[in-house]
């Protein structure tokens, strides 16, 4: 870990309690046209706790679900797309949220153990937080799933969720519980096929948990140019980030590939790898209570 990082690990915390204000103000954002409530469910919340949930979140490569329990996880799963056809039917559960940005449908999969609703996360599903987005119908499930574990895990807060996956994707939640928007960047494998595919020579490489500073080979140079490539992106958009917020701003750092920069960061950095699907329940009990 550098000097002066501080890293959290989601496992039920709370956050640190400082005072927050509402970065960017409302000016120059679009109403959303995704359905919102008022009166948002928090994560955790003990109003449906005695409900159990199952959330998939199927992802561009690997199909990830869990199952809560009075807003916790009790159980997780990774599968490929295949063997999780064959599991989904046998897992009973009150309610059911997909969250799809590979393809699959409500109407693939055999629901009938499961009690309640079904639901599959899209612009028009209601949200336990609004979003200021100029192209709701275009943004992807993961990112809005992210926002509201987000908004979840810090209820009136500043946050900027960075989920480093098949895409880096940057997204900034208001303490009003408003989802901004953000950027995506390319993701770590991303960069380096990029650079293997388009170039004669250069081979394939692969990230480490610590790439040096000072390539001494082409692999070591290639994985010093995208890993620290990738520290230094990420350090300059969250001070970009904190300009905009007043410097009031909780940073959330999840996805396949959040462990190889935990340590990379200065903090303080909350580590939250269920973020998606902690923000997919959040959704969910929402939708069950409204």
């Amino acid at each position: 870990m550098r000097d002066g990082a501080v890293v959290f690990s989601f496992q039920g915390g709370k956050a640190n309690k400082t005072k927050n204000k509402t970065c960017l103000g409302h000016s120059g954002f679009s109403r959303n046209r995704f359905q919102s409530s008022k009166k948002p469910v928090n994560f955790g919340s003990t109003i449906l706790n005695t409900m159990r949930n199952l959330l998939v979140d199927a992802g561009n490569h690997r199909i990830k679900a869990a199952v809560f329990e009075g807003g916790m996880i009790v159980a997780r799963h990774e599968w490929s797309p295949a063997e999780f056809i064959k599991w989904i039917s046998t897992v009973p559960a009150d309610h059911f949220l997909l969250s799809s940005v590979a393809g699959v449908t409500l109407q693939e999969l055999d629901l009938r153990q499961i009690s309640g609703q079904r639901l599959q996360l899209n612009p028009g599903l209601p949200l336990p937080l609004q979003v200021a987005y100029q192209t709701p119908e275009t943004l992807g499930a993961d990112r809005l799933a992210a926002a509201c574990g987000a908004a979840a895990r810090f209820p009136k807060k500043n946050s900027l969720v960075i989920d480093v996956g098949t895409c880096i994707n940057y997204e900034l939640v208001t303490a009003d519980r408003t989802y901004r928007g953000g950027a995506i960047s390319p993701g770590v494998r991303m960069r380096f096929l990029a650079m293997h595919q388009q170039t004669a020579r250069l081979p394939l490489a692969e990230p480490i948990p610590k790439a040096p500073l000072i390539g001494q080979s082409t692999v070591t140079c290639l994985q010093s140019g995208v890993l620290n490539g990738v520290v230094a992106e990420m350090v300059g958009m969250i001070a970009r980030y904190k300009m905009q917020c007043s410097g009031q701003l909780h940073v959330i750092l999840c996805g396949g590939d959040a462990q190889l920069f935990e340590n990379q960061l200065k903090g303080p950095i909350f580590v939250a790898p269920n973020l998606v699907l902690e923000g997919l329940n959040s959704i969910l009990e929402h939708n069950v209570a409204t």
